[in-house]
């Protein structure tokens, strides 16, 4: 496949030249970004507006039963409610004391690995790889390689049926409860998934070949970078939280370390960590902090395409993905393969008053959860700490950097760059609660 370039030969913008976007495609939710000048030329602000409304997930909950909580959480995000079900549910079964252990674990890892792979599936192919390839967007691409397009739909199909065999349907699942599941699949019609498995692991990794020639700007920064840690798995289900200048933290201790502040150009709040500001969550964190955890399979798709720890341009994020994509399509076969139905779909989940933290790794980055129920098991307090609200200073910190070059573009080429560069951390707006005008203020 030719790749066309990138970015046409830079033009001097003039002083009072203003950018503007009315709409910001190819994300979901709502907001403006802001780049202002000072006088003699240099970008000293880049904001980032996010003004969809607030939907209040946090208020409603109270009041309502503990084990409502994954049917109610999940509808915060079409794209990623596994991610808002699961850490709900493990903060209450961390209230209760109830661990889901064994093949009941295997099969939330493999539920989760579904969403990971239609998620990730549909912003490296439809959302991302059209600002690489010069498209506007998946139904261009579409036209000049129908081929590749047909491929990417196949392969998040392999996700979506994973989503409908574990979940009940492949948005909003219904299956998932709070100590396990409903009902659990018998061993045949998890091993149905297995054909459309390996034929996705090897398009996959063929597929990896063509995004490493994808035309990567040069552009790098020195992140915290954040994301959770399991003894040997790769990140995905909770267990301690960490980062690259040296947290190691148990997730109850997050509001030692981590702060929200309200802003007022936001309806979503900034995470940072204090003392020390922004952080980055998602598959970079996740790659550069946890590489000696990936699969074989996914370690050694990630050498054949030249990525290596630490790997800190956010433009190759979507290149990572491709390669969390693999471990995804790798570990689904191993659990599927090693399959036994558990005796009972779920653990028995009593009533206790407490507080309880769950957090696992959506397709995006940690997604944070924290409850305090009564002795009915009645909610008291909610706190969700989505991933896009996590990345949003972040975000606004890499277009101040990226905003020089940008005023050295044309009008088109800078539009496109600064939402390639938005596009790079595949924000959910509307979980963080959700862009739309590009301006340039001189």
């Amino acid at each position: 496949m030719p790749l066309p370039q990138p970015f046409a030969k830079p033009v001097k913008l003039m002083p009072d030249k203003t950018i503007s976007v009315n709409y910001l495609a190819r994300v979901e939710g709502e907001g403006s970004l802001t780049i202002r000048f000072s006088d003699d030329g240099r970008p000293c602000e880049a904001q980032l507006a996010i003004f969809e409304p607030p939907r209040f997930f946090e208020a409603f909950l109270r009041g309502r039963s503990q084990l409502e909580l994954p049917d109610i959480t999940a509808r915060i995000c079409g794209i990623c409610p596994v991610a808002y079900q699961m850490s709900s549910s493990q903060a209450i079964e961390a209230i209760v004391g109830s661990e889901v252990t064994g093949m009941l674990r295997e099969l939330r890892r493999l539920l989760y690995y579904g969403e990971w792979i239609e998620s990730h599936v549909l912003h490296i192919f439809m959302l991302h790889a059209p600002d690489f390839l010069g498209y506007p967007d998946a139904l261009a691409l579409a036209k000049d390689h129908p081929a590749l397009v047909k491929r990417a739909l196949r392969l998040k199909k392999i996700g979506n049926a994973i989503m409908i065999l574990l979940g009940g349907r492949e948005i909003h699942p219904i299956n998932p409860r709070v100590g396990g599941f409903w009902q659990v699949p018998t061993k045949g019609e998890l091993q149905k998934l297995l054909p459309d498995l390996h034929w996705g692991l090897a398009a996959m990794q063929e597929s990896l070949s063509l995004l490493a020639e994808l035309p990567y700007p040069n552009f790098e920064r020195d992140y915290e970078f954040v994301s959770l840690r399991h003894p040997t798995e790769y990140p995905l289900l909770g267990e301690r939280i960490v980062s690259s200048q040296g947290l190691d933290l148990a997730l109850t201790e997050w509001d030692e370390f981590f702060v929200e502040e309200q802003v007022e150009r936001s309806n979503a709040l900034h995470s940072l960590i204090k003392g020390r500001g922004s952080y980055l969550v998602g598959p970079l964190s996740r790659f550069n902090l946890n590489f000696n955890r990936l699969a074989p399979a996914a370690q050694e798709a990630a050498r054949l395409v030249g990525l290596s720890v630490p790997c800190r341009n956010p433009f190759k994020s979507l290149l990572v993905r491709a390669v969390e994509t693999v471990q995804a399509l790798a570990e689904a076969i191993a659990i599927v393969e090693r399959y036994e139905p558990p005796a009972e779909p779920q653990l028995t989940v009593s009533a206790r008053a407490g507080t309880g933290a769950g957090c696992t790794e959506a397709p995006r980055g940690i997604l944070y959860h924290h409850y305090a129920v009564d002795d009915a098991g009645i909610i008291q307090e909610a706190k969700i700490v989505p991933p896009t609200a996590q990345n949003l200073r972040t975000m606004e910190a890499d277009l101040l950097e990226l905003a020089p070059q940008l005023a050295e573009l044309p009008h088109h080429e800078a539009v496109r760059r600064a939402e390639q560069a938005i596009r790079n951390f595949d924000p959910c707006i509307s979980c963080a609660t959700h862009l739309l005008q590009l301006r340039f203020e001189r």
